[in-house]
């Protein structure tokens, strides 16, 4: 229920206005903040008329003029009070919403050449079985670059950032079939890793509208991202489904299709949904709650339960911690999830709140991994010492220390907003200038480790 009279929180309603204001991408930091003066001016002359604070702030969200289409946006988010009967008179037919309409086509376009585009090597004698390590070195070239295309027409990106977005594919592709690499060297595991790593950032370009020096834009990536892989596992489990069902139908009636879903169905499904679940999260923005955030709320705990639990187990039995090849993958694994669990908290706190019992939790996970990593990190160098560089162990060795920066900085700025000396915003902004990190590291195992290693 809306509070009325001398009770009524106006500056936590317009608190709550402005964050949502700096969550579109419509909207730069200055635009949003001109238009916050705009709306206490409003308010303003509308309390000087006799109207009460909670009256002035309705009315004033409703006569924002050219932001009638966010308005509406806004009282969706917030169905339960009563802006939505003042910004909700009916939809009419604006521009923005006649866009949308022609974002379904637009996806459907993008999709298919995605889909398409995965078939493109068989029309020149490239086979999926007999030429593996092409198709494993390219997959990622496959569907972004038409998932980038799609957030470009979004956006509305200019010819200068449209520029820029061709170039790194380029490169990326590049990388990818220039180097002569044998189908078992190791370099082609790591373009293969590596690789849709970079270009997902140079998604990320396409997503911000080319305006990545905005730490807001970044995390909004990044929010995006954790959506983007719920939904794509969704669609994932969705077609095995379908894929079950398709084979069970035709062979009731004598037919084999498990070329047809090998060849076709299974990988140019995977290409599509790549492009689909991004429109499925751009479909539902600002009308349902994000997911990633609420998993994060479920798993914090329990992983920060495993890893003490497994530190605690290592110091009992003196046992230390294999560097073998998928032990490494498995340790890598584990800390990227902890820097998910990390940033999708991020995403979704209030940067105003006060340091609670989840906030220590997460400290508590960040300083668990920062130890695993450390002692990871003293293995693998032990490993190298012993048999020498390859190129599966220095980049272990890289991401490991990649990691372990992030992990040790964000623990030192969790630590100073939990003892209360440092506001929780630095720890944001310290993770969306590390995916700059991030995209160097990737480019670099990419476009360098081939050349080190005399293309092992």
């Amino acid at each position: 229920m809306t509070n009325t009279g001398d009770d009524y929180d106006l500056e936590g309603q317009i608190a709550e206005w402005r964050a949502y204001m700096h969550r579109r991408r419509e909207l730069n930091r200055a635009d949003a903040e001109e238009l916050e003066d705009h709306l206490r001016s409003r308010i303003s002359e509308l309390t000087e008329v006799g109207l009460r604070p909670d009256e002035g702030f309705l009315i004033a969200v409703k006569r924002m003029g050219s932001l009638d289409e966010l308005s509406r946006e806004f009282a969706r988010e917030h169905s339960e009070r009563l802006w939505k009967q003042l910004v909700l008179p009916g939809e009419p037919d604006t521009p923005a919403a006649a866009r949308s309409r022609r974002e379904l086509p637009v996806m459907v376009l993008c999709a298919a050449v995605a889909a398409l585009a995965f078939k493109v090597p068989s029309w020149f004698g490239l086979d999926l079985d007999d030429d593996a390590g092409f198709y494993t070195s390219n997959f990622s070239l496959f569907a972004l670059p038409a998932l980038a295309a799609y957030f470009a027409w979004q956006r509305r990106v200019g010819i200068r950032v449209i520029g820029v977005l061709a170039a790194l594919f380029v490169l990326g592709a590049v990388a990818a079939n220039a180097y002569p690499l044998d189908d078992d060297s190791q370099s082609i595991v790591l373009t293969a890793i590596h690789l849709p790593l970079a270009l997902w950032l140079v998604v990320g370009v396409a997503y911000v509208g080319g305006d990545w020096r905005s730490s807001r834009r970044r995390m909004d990536f990044i929010r995006f991202t954790g959506e983007w892989l719920i939904y794509f596992v969704l669609i994932g489990l969705g077609g095995g489904v379908l894929t079950a069902f398709t084979v069970g139908t035709f062979d009731a009636i004598g037919l084999n299709v498990e070329g047809f879903i090998e060849s076709w169905l299974v990988p140019c499904g995977a290409m599509a949904g790549v492009v689909v679940a991004a429109w499925l999260v751009e479909a539902k923005q600002s009308v349902i709650e994000n997911m990633a955030p609420v998993l994060t709320r479920v798993f914090t705990p329990l992983f920060v339960v495993a890893l003490l639990s497994f530190l605690v187990a290592m110091i009992w039995t003196t046992n230390g911690i294999n560097v073998e090849r998928d032990a490494l993958i498995l340790f890598n694994l584990l800390l990227v999830i902890v820097l998910g669990l990390l940033l999708y908290a991020i995403s979704a706190r209030d940067l105003t709140a006060r340091p609670g019992l989840f906030d220590r939790l997460q400290l508590a996970l960040v300083v668990s991994a920062l130890i695993i990593d450390v002692m990871v990190l003293v293995a693998i160098t032990g490993r190298i010492t012993e048999w020498g560089f390859s190129p599966n162990k220095t980049a272990a060795l890289g991401e490991n220390v990649v990691l372990l920066t992030n992990l040790a900085w964000s623990a030192w700025l969790f630590l100073g907003f939990v003892r209360g000396r440092m506001p929780f915003a630095r720890l944001e902004h310290w993770q969306t200038r590390y995916m700059i990190v991030y995209a160097a590291w990737a480019w670099t195992v990419v476009l360098v480790f081939p050349l080190v290693f005399n293309f092992a």
